[in-house]
């Protein structure tokens, strides 16, 4: 029966409407099986049978196939509008939720703060009214993780809810007004000067108490507040003396200094700590400080001794600050807090609502009731404050209301595929730091958990686009120009082992209404042009509905996240469900869709082919695993030659090799080297992984590449340069020969190309022993550590752009509620150096 439909089929022509190809395929590998005396015969028939088939296809197809210039300039403006209108939704939203109708399903109070106390009760009672208002806002928008209110007494109310996990010692350590969007909701940019008394009074408990307020204040501060930080007792010093007379940008590593003598023009504040002042030192203050009050001081008592308590609290009464009086250790949290709500008292009286948007932070996002997955986040922010005409001049705040925002779903809004291959997106902060970035790498592994790096969000621009060298990118886009620059640059792949040579194209914009800027990155060739073609739904589902077939499950195809129904659903499954009529009302990305049609159909061909070498078993190679062929919209055609147990490379093209499939950040490693490769020539690339010592080899089609050493950061817990050899190859050395010296002896050494490949053979003479050494090695000069270097880099003057609101004076405040009662001795020159640094940057 397999002879006569063989004989049937002969004129090949008229077998095309008879029998579809992947039936005759299944037909012929039937009767390949059973006729093996045929299987050449088969495998000649079978290779005709693909070859005017893909004729016919491309004959089918080849009208609607265009190839479209990318307009960088238009993409990123489209991107940052998009972006754009999220923000807009998300302030919306915040917006909503300031009128006083509050809400929450869960409710959260600090250990240190007493759950009982009236005001805490009455604040909950009040708010409750949020918990509609953030269902709302869930139902119109689920992208949305979190929607919250932290009260200034220290409640937090949450939605969605979830189950507070308490530390080891059974303490749940949270507290909402700690978090960068609550002071700085609450706050304008401020400038500290931190002054710590280490008299000989200033022993043991009572240091411990000053350095724990110290951190706490320092904690409260963000990356567009400034400061610094002196210690006195019988001399003046300041406790990092590369800082000497300046304020310093307050991020977590103090890297970056402030521009000289000028910090964030806005707040200006001394916070004194001590255990007692001799006297009030007014007429300081009357010269310097007086009649206005810009410099506000706070005064922190420590111990518990009371003795000169009038003058520690009239220091702080008449600058418009606030004393405290901290004993223990747990008095520290709630005294420290107390500043905050005093500097946001103009901002009260003038009833500006100023939304605020936060630097990246990494947090949890919710999988059954149970917060779980991290994710980088940025939160919408605004204060909420008392309108009672009797407490006006009081300023009373009562809170911060806020959302937050995933940003991958910032990032889903520019799609790998309209980037091309090597291009990428990303997003920076007012102060140059990154919100996004493909080579920005948060997390470190500590046995089988992943946490943050300590300074992950604070990581700049200049850090991962160190080609930039003189800068032009970074100070145009944290000034939020709109503009284009293009730079030759060395990027490296496959974990910094292989290095590619691009020519870029940089284009960015601001984000309107955010502090954010957004860039995208095109590189020139495959970056610069689409490639497009129309094909019918019925054609392309017939070429997606194969079982070997993928498509990049990370990027969005169709909107699964709006419909809970949808949640469950694969991007491969959404986009059948869609096509097949199935689930209409799904939000696609038309472009993408047809793009992927587009290339299952044309890439349909490679079935039969690869099916006919399996077919041919005297014609494959042993060893080969998987064939694989990937597009540009995210589709992965494979054909597994080797069950799971005889591959050599198990997780190769699974979800746990990440470097090799195509994900939200990157196109797969195999696809970015094969493309800067001359067209024609093969590529032999390794992975690293997942090998159990029995070499694995994936070849694809395409490239060419020196060596040199590239400069690059590490990820290691601690920031440090750091220069490592990563090796290119040269198509130009055909041939070479040299000697390796081995102690003793000496040997030689062969080179040479194997053609339209990046293979090369090399010979070595055997009767030289060198396994002592390791001659593939190349040795680094060690680097002396230079502290002027660092204290350089450290007062180093980048680039900012100050956020546009400032509220730090109002001349309707009535500053009477400034605190209890306590004690302090003060130096009359260490009083006036603070006040001359903060008169300086006024």
């Amino acid at each position: 029966s397999c002879l006569a439909l063989i004989t049937m089929c002969r004129p090949l022509p008229l077998c095309w409407p008879v029998v579809s190809p992947a039936a005759l395929f299944s037909i012929l590998a039937f009767c390949s099986f059973k006729i093996n005396r045929f299987q050449k015969f088969l495998y000649v028939l079978v290779s005709t049978i693909f070859f005017f088939f893909q004729i016919q296809k491309y004959k089918d197809i080849e009208g609607a196939v265009k190839i479209e210039e990318v307009d960088g300039e238009e993409l990123v403006k489209k991107f940052a509008e998009e972006m754009e209108e999220i923000c807009k939704e998300s302030t919306f939203q915040v917006n909503n939720n300031t009128a006083f109708s509050y809400v929450s399903f869960n409710i959260q109070v600090p250990t240190n703060v007493y759950n009982q106390d009236p005001d805490i009760l009455n604040g909950v009672y009040m708010s409750e009214a949020l918990n509609d208002i953030f269902v709302d806002n869930f139902q119109k928008d689920p992208t949305l993780t979190w929607q919250f209110f932290g009260s200034s007494t220290g409640f937090f109310r949450l939605y969605p809810g979830i189950q507070w996990t308490p530390d080891e010692n059974g303490v749940v350590t949270f507290d909402c007004r700690n978090r960068n969007w609550y002071i700085q909701a609450a706050t304008s940019p401020k400038d500290v000067i931190i002054v710590v008394d280490v008299s000989g009074s200033m022993k043991g408990l009572r240091l411990t108490i000053a350095k724990h307020t110290i951190n706490t204040i320092l904690d409260t501060l963000g990356e567009n507040d400034f400061v610094n930080i002196i210690a006195y007792s019988d001399y003046v010093r300041y406790v990092e003396p590369c800082f000497k007379g300046i304020l310093v940008q307050a991020d977590l590593d103090n890297r970056e200094a402030a521009a000289l003598g000028q910090g964030s023009l806005c707040n200006q504040a001394i916070m004194l700590i001590t255990d007692g002042a001799m006297e009030d030192f007014q007429d300081v203050f009357q010269e310097f400080n007086w009649p206005d009050r810009r410099v506000r001081v706070f005064t922190y008592l420590i111990g518990r001794e009371m003795t000169f308590a009038e003058n520690v609290k009239w220091i702080a009464c008449n600058n418009k600050g606030y004393y405290t009086h901290v004993s223990t250790l747990a008095d520290v949290q709630e005294n420290v807090m107390e500043y905050l709500h005093v500097l946001s008292r103009p901002m009260v009286i003038n009833h500006d609502h100023d939304i605020i948007w936060t630097e990246a932070y990494m947090d949890s996002v919710l999988f059954n009731t149970q917060a779980q997955s991290l994710l980088m986040m940025t939160s919408v922010a605004m204060p909420v404050f008392s309108k009672k005409e009797e407490t006006l001049s009081h300023g009373i705040l009562l809170g911060v209301v806020g959302t937050d925002v995933a940003l991958r779903e910032l990032m889903r809004l520019a799609p790998r595929y309209k980037l091309g291959i090597q291009g990428y997106a990303f997003l920076i902060t007012n102060n140059g730091y990154i919100l996004s970035h493909p080579d920005l790498r948060p997390l470190y592994k500590e046995g089988k958990k992943l946490k943050p790096k300590p300074n992950y969000n604070s990581v700049d621009l200049s850090e991962v686009e160190w080609e930039d060298t003189e800068e032009k990118l970074r100070t145009a886009m944290v000034k939020g120009e709109t503009g284009t620059l293009s730079l030759d640059v060395r990027t490296s792949v496959d974990k910094g082992r292989r290095v590619l040579f691009l020519r870029n194209d940089y284009f960015y914009t601001d984000i309107k209404e955010t502090p954010f800027s957004l860039g995208i990155v095109l590189s020139r060739g495959y970056g610069e042009y689409i490639f497009t073609g129309n094909v019918s739904v019925e054609d392309g589902l017939h070429d997606l509905l194969t079982p070997d077939l993928t498509i990049a499950n990370e990027w969005t195809y169709c909107e699964t996240d709006i419909d809970p129904a949808h949640r469950k659903l694969t991007q491969l499954e959404a986009v059948k469900k869609y096509l097949t009529g199935k689930e209409p009302d799904l939000d696609c990305d038309s472009q993408l869709l047809q793009q992927t049609l587009f290339d299952a159909v044309v890439s349909a061909p490679m079935e039969a082919y690869w099916t006919a070498l399996m077919l041919n078993t005297s014609g494959m190679e042993d060893g080969i695993e998987t064939a694989f062929l990937g597009t540009r919209s995210g589709l992965l055609r494979f054909q597994r030659y080797a069950g799971i147990e005889k591959r050599s490379g198990r997780s190769f093209l699974t979800s746990t090799d990440m470097e090799n499939i195509f994900t939200l950040d990157h196109f797969p490693v195999w696809y970015r080297r094969a493309a800067e490769y001359p067209a024609g020539q093969f590529l032999y690339y390794m992975p690293r992984q997942d090998t159990r010592g029995r070499g694995h080899t994936n070849v694809t089609l395409s490239v060419s590449p020196l060596a040199y050493v590239h400069k690059k950061k590490v990820d290691i817990l601690q920031p440090c340069d750091t220069e490592y050899p990563s090796f290119i190859y040269e198509p130009s050395v055909k041939e070479t020969n040299s000697i390796i010296k081995c102690g003793r002896c000496q040997k030689m050494f062969v080179v040479q190309q194997i053609p339209e490949s990046n293979l090369l053979m090399l010979v070595v003479q055997a009767d030289c022993d060198c396994s002592s050494r390791y001659w593939f090695f190349v040795p680094l000069d060690p680097v002396q550590h230079n502290a002027s270097v660092k204290c350089d880099r450290m007062r180093s003057q980048k680039i900012r752009r100050r956020p546009e609101s400032c509220h730090s004076y109002h001349p309707q405040e009535n500053a009477d509620d400034c605190g209890g009662a306590s004690v302090i001795s003060l130096s009359y020159v260490l009083l006036l150096l603070c006040l001359s640094i903060a008169g300086s940057i006024s």
